[in-house]
Parts: C-alpha cells; structure tokens; sequence
C-alpha cells in the first residue's frame, strides 16, 4: 500500500480502513473513487489486498470503500443515485438490478461488456437480471446457488454408494434414507428458491412478461409439475409445511446428525460445522439433479451485481474498478477466499479444489434469477408463494392454490 496510508489515522469499521488522507507523496492530488459494498460480501482481509494493489497499479488513484448494511439497501441507493454526487461504484444484489434501471438513473456498460468484460462467458443468473431492456446496467461480481448438502454415514447405512443423477433416483434413494429415525431429507413447506428451480426445470416460470405487462404463471401444467415434485420430497422428512429454511435455520437441523440431506448454499457449512465438529469428514456434496442425468436442475442464482450511477462523479475511473472487480484475477481471488463462484463459467475450475464450491460452481452453469421486474422486490416483501406453498402441502388444491397465488403476483406487478 502507499505510505500516505501509513500516515493517515484508521477509519471506522464500516470504511474498512480503506479511505486514505487525499494526498499522494509529494503533494499531488488524488483521484477518489468511492464504493459502496455490501457487508459480509467480501473479508477486509481481500479489500485490503485488493486495494493496496488496485492503488499500486493506478498512481493517483485512492479507493474509498464503504460497507452497507442490507437492511434499507434499496432506498439508500435510489436516493444516492437520484441525487449528486453519489458513489461511484455500487454493489446491488443481482435481483435488484431491474428495479434501479427503472429510474433511468444508471451508467449503460453495454459496450464494455462486450469489449472488455467478456459477457459472452457470464453465469446466466448474474448477467440477465443484469440487463434490462437490451442494455447491462449490472456487471456480474460473484454468484452462490444451492446444492444438496448431505450426511455420507447416512447415505452409507442406507447402501447408497453414490449420489443420485436424476430427479427419480433422488425420490427413490431420499426414500431409502427416510427410515430407523432417521429424515431422508430436511425441507421446509416454504423454501421458493428451490421451489423455483423445480418449476424452471419443467419449463414454467414464476411470472411472465407479455408485452411489457407482468402477470404471476404458478398455474400452468409446467409449474404446478415443479410443485409435485416439491411436494413429493418434501413428505420424506419432517420439516415444517408452514415455515422456511430459516425458521428454524435448516442448518442447525442438520447438525444434530439425523437428517441426511438439505438443499442450502455452501454457507450453510460453517454453521453445521460450528454446531457440530464431528460431521467435519462426514459432509458430502452434490448438484440438485435434474430430470435428466446428464445435466443438473436448473437453480436459482444469488449474488451481486456491480452497478455504476449517470451521476458518479469518477465515472471513467469506476469503469476501470469495476473491470478490476469483475476481471479473471480477482474474480480468482475473490472467490477462493470466500467460497463464491466466480462471474463466468470458464471460471468455474478456480475453485476446484474446493470440493463445495465447486459442485457449486458446476450447478451454476443453470443458473437462473427471479423474473425481471422493478417491482419483483415488492412481490418478495409480502411473498405469496410461501402461503401458497404451504396450502398445496397442507392438502389443497395446487391449481386453485396456485391461481390465487398468481392473482396476487399480478397484482404487485402491475403496482
């Protein structure tokens, strides 16, 4: 790092430490670009690294970066990029790129996509929800999706040798496991990001785009055969028709040791770890398969985009942040270090060597987001698939369920 940080007092936590005096050596003026990220999305241990050698690499460039709280995010950034003088550089959860596009108040990276981030190669869950209208307002920076985590003992005692390939063999092995007290998989009434790649996986969708006008599609053939199969596992275990993964956290559920497998993102680990270190040899990991052997379910992709504001007052400088950012070495960097898939799908052998993330990376391939509408946050505030999820468990009719769940989508989407 410049010595002009070693002279400069430390900054609060929330800046990371990464703001410097505004000064080069010599008494040259810097050039600051300010960033906004989200917390827990990268250590300060990679900004750290990240900065010192972004700075090193720019002379007379400093990086201001500044951490955000998720809690609030979305009208903290609408105002910032409403206003003047706003942040340069903006990490926003890759859902919410549509829903900041919408106030015409982002950069249009189209031309660097293509010219100098290389889009052709992106994760399609991070690049879609990314563009908006033909033009990418949001460059990919890291993604995370869910894979079957589960108990290799149990899979052992129960002759399973290896993992399943398909839709059916996963039914009838989670059937196999489901015995002697033991859950053959621990899956909650209202977990709709897998919900949602079951119905993708049939070819149905959570909402549709006809002419510009959104309306909820839960009701058709294809994706009421998602909630089948929802439905179908979901009764091989005793998890809770009328809460999520969360509620209580899934994790903690697994870690007693009789359950055999949940559906959950690599985070997951840590925490089934810290409450339970025997399992550490114990953990095996695979793709939530598909219908077919030959290439996994369609998944939900998470994660963020990076977005830049018209209004940024170092546009030119955040294009090359983001560029850094979004580039092969640090997406490298990035997600060694926190166990994320990277950006691109020609990434995806970086993490090789970690054996959850890259049965992760793999799933990515078919990832997919939730449907790409300003107002999708709103439907997701007051979420009516998950009462909808849970009537059809409890019983009712998935049709009629699914018609009144689709009535009320339309209904937000149209808002």
């Amino acid at each position: 790092m410049k010595n002009r940080h070693l002279a400069c007092p430390l900054a609060a936590a929330t800046a990371l430490a990464l703001a410097g005096c505004g000064m080069l050596p010599g008494g040259g003026q810097t050039k600051t670009v300010n960033i906004w990220l989200m917390r827990d999305s990268a250590s300060e241990d990679f900004l750290t690294r990240f900065t010192e050698a972004y700075e090193e690499e720019h002379e007379g460039v400093e990086l201001n970066i500044t951490i955000q709280d998720w809690t609030g995010i979305g009208k903290k950034v609408t105002e910032a990029i409403e206003g003047s003088g706003g942040p340069d550089v903006i990490e926003v959860g890759n859902t919410q790129v549509a829903q900041y596009a919408d106030t015409d108040k982002l950069y249009d990276l189209t031309l660097e996509s293509v010219r100098d981030l290389g889009s052709e190669d992106w994760l399609p869950g991070l690049a879609q929800p990314g563009s908006i209208g033909g033009s990418q307002y949001g460059i990919p920076w890291y993604a995370a999706n869910r894979i079957v985590i589960y108990n290799k003992d149990l899979f052992r005692d129960a002759g399973i040798d290896k993992p399943p390939t398909t839709q059916a063999e996963w039914l009838e092995d989670t059937e196999k496991l489901n015995r002697d007290g033991a859950q053959g998989i621990y899956l909650a009434g209202q977990d709709w990001y897998t919900l949602s790649g079951f119905i993708w996986e049939e070819g149905g969708e959570l909402a549709v785009d006809k002419g510009g006008e959104w309306t909820g599609a839960l009701g058709s053939p294809a994706a009421l055969r998602g909630m089948d199969f929802y439905k179908k596992l979901q009764s091989l275990g005793t998890g809770p028709k009328n809460a999520d993964e969360q509620n209580p956290p899934q994790a903690e559920v697994f870690a007693k040791g009789d359950v055999a497998q949940i559906i959950a993102t690599t985070s997951a680990v840590a925490p089934i770890l810290k409450a339970n270190p025997d399992l550490k040899d114990k953990l095996g990991y695979f793709a939530i398969p598909g219908k077919k052997a030959e290439q996994p379910c369609v998944v939900f992709t998470g994660g963020s985009d990076l977005i830049i504001p018209e209004n940024a007052p170092r546009r030119g400088a955040a294009l090359e942040v983001v560029k850094a950012l979004a580039g092969e070495k640090w997406q490298t960097e990035l997600a060694r270090a926190m166990g994320y898939v990277p950006n691109k799908k020609g990434l995806a052998s970086v993490v090789s060597g970690q054996e959850a993330t890259a049965v992760m990376a793999a799933a990515a391939a078919r990832g997919r987001a939730t449907p790409n509408s300003p107002q999708w946050a709103n439907v997701e505030g007051d979420n009516p698939i998950k009462p909808y999820m849970t009537a059809v468990l409890q019983g009712e009719d998935p049709k009629t369920a699914a018609e009144k769940a689709s009535a009320d989508i339309s209904d937000t989407l149209a808002e």
